[in-house]
């Protein structure tokens, strides 16, 4: 039978419709890195960690290399244990994945933000644990009361992803609360559902409370309904027949850095910031970004090509200091755009504080040379941290700080120490003992971490600046 005929005939067209259909559908189903994976090759120098994309386990970041805190965790646990090893990633799809891909022995550690739950402590076992956290029932404020209760959920929407130790924690409430229901989301992710709860398409979702605190910077209309239960606490999982070498260095990893501050750091470079701005703050900032921002985006792009400094973080150092307001003055006569003082004013070349187009570079120019003031063996983003500190308060004070924490048996080059002790400069008991006595060290603090979260909704809303490299190595000349 000819193409014609078979075409011709409404049942055989039908029959090939249904079949491109099947290969349309399969097509487009989501590809499972963990089955794509080959298994663990013994005979290979190479360590295999299983994680999925978040803001809270392995994204590329701003200059498309790897970033997260479980990317981090584990590139410095290759370093210390297994230096003559290769590290390969797994990216699974959703959290669901991740845990198979040890019981199908294509990772040796899942490192993906795991919650230790009693369902999980079947399947694998976990190493000491680096988190705690606290599961948070989150809504919308701007669409739902605040409930009382759980009995106030009845007839909600509510979605968690499969797979998760939300669904568990849930299904242990469901037992003294029969009418509560929900929705376990396959291939999905927390991120998204929090997305979908501040655009209204959804009424609540569960989530950890690091995790709700970071999106809280990026929407300002999610809230915390009320805690679910206990405290979690976060760890690495391994296979229950793991190679107990490895299983001994991952745990020795764990207590080291604990011990020697590194963890500390560590979650303070990635959590640190994230409860320094209340919801009024965010939701301003937002709108400044779409109204006042413009106005200068490009004078911060230039900064960054004299300067090498991220436009987007001259523009948070700007916002903290002025709220874009280039007639801005303070009581002590700090004036414009970068609150610039008469001395850094001169110091910088600036004969009007209230030009944008003077102010702006200014003020970069100052952020570097505080920068490369800093001691050398300050990493970053410590060192800017630091010089951040320094442009609110004075370079002489965070170098107190900075004695204060040697003393204390605190790491002076770590912005996570170094700003327990700027707090400290106000205690008679402490000042006394530094150089250039009191200051106000809580303010500093405060100014840091906003500028830093005003810098992480930057870096989510605003592209990189396209980074003219000879422009910055004529100004670093000049």
């Amino acid at each position: 039978m000819g193409l014609g005929n078979f075409f011709s005939k409404p049942r055989n067209l039908a029959i090939l419709c249904l079949v491109l259909a099947c290969v349309i559908l399969l097509a487009l189903r989501p590809h499972n890195a963990v089955d794509a994976a080959p298994p663990i090759d013994p005979n290979k120098k190479e360590i295999v960690f299983a994680t999925h994309n978040g803001p809270t386990t392995y994204y590329l970041g701003n200059d498309n290399k790897p970033a997260g805190i479980e990317y981090d965790l584990a590139m410095m646990f290759i370093r210390e244990y297994y230096p003559d090893h290769e590290i390969r990633f797994i990216l699974a799809n959703s959290i669901s994945e991740v845990i198979p891909s040890l019981l199908k022995n294509k990772a040796h550690i899942a490192a993906a933000n795991l919650t230790i739950t009693p369902l999980r402590k079947h399947q694998v076992q976990f190493a000491r644990p680096y988190q705690e956290t606290q599961q948070q029932l989150i809504f919308n404020n701007d669409m739902n009361k605040k409930p009382q209760d759980l009995n106030a959920l009845l007839g909600k929407k509510i979605s968690v992803p499969k797979g998760t130790s939300y669904s568990e924690r849930l299904s242990q409430l469901q037992k003294s609360h029969p009418q509560l229901k929900w929705t376990d989301v396959n291939l999905s992710n927390t991120e998204s559902l929090l997305e979908e709860v501040a655009d209204g398409l959804l009424d609540y979702t569960v989530a950890d409370s690091h995790l709700a605190a970071l999106m809280q910077n990026h929407y300002p209309n999610l809230d915390v309904a009320m805690n679910l239960g206990p405290s979690d606490y976060i760890a690495w999982a391994m296979s229950k027949n793991a190679d107990p070498r490895m299983v001994q260095k991952v745990q020795a990893f764990f207590a080291k850095i604990k011990a020697d501050g590194s963890l500390r750091n560590l979650l303070d470079r990635y959590y640190g910031h994230n409860e320094r701005l209340n919801t009024l703050d965010v939701s301003t900032f937002l709108k400044d970004c779409n109204n006042l921002l413009p106005k200068y985006q490009r004078l911060f792009k230039q900064a960054e090509n004299i300067t090498g400094i991220d436009w987007r973080l001259l523009a948070a150092l700007s916002y903290r200091e002025s709220h874009w307001d280039t007639y801005n003055t303070s009581p002590t006569n700090v004036r414009g755009l970068m609150m610039l003082t008469e001395d850094t004013a001169d110091l910088m070349g600036v004969t009007d504080r209230l030009d944008p187009k003077q102010s702006i570079p200014a003020g970069a120019k100052y952020l570097l040379k505080l920068i490369d003031t800093m001691p050398e063996r300050i990493p970053e983003p410590d060192r800017t941290y630091m010089a951040l500190a320094a442009y609110n308060i004075g370079y002489a004070h965070v170098e107190d700080a900075r004695v204060l924490a040697a003393r204390l048996n605190l790491n002076p080059d770590s912005w996570a120490d170094v700003k327990k002790t700027l707090v400290l400069l106000k205690h008679p008991e402490y000042y006394s003992t530094v150089k250039y006595g009191y200051a106000s060290g809580g303010a500093p603090v405060v100014f840091v971490e906003s500028v830093r979260s005003y810098q992480r909704i930057l870096e989510r809303q605003q592209p990189k600046n396209s980074f003219d490299l000879n422009l910055f190595k004529l100004a670093s000349v000049n």
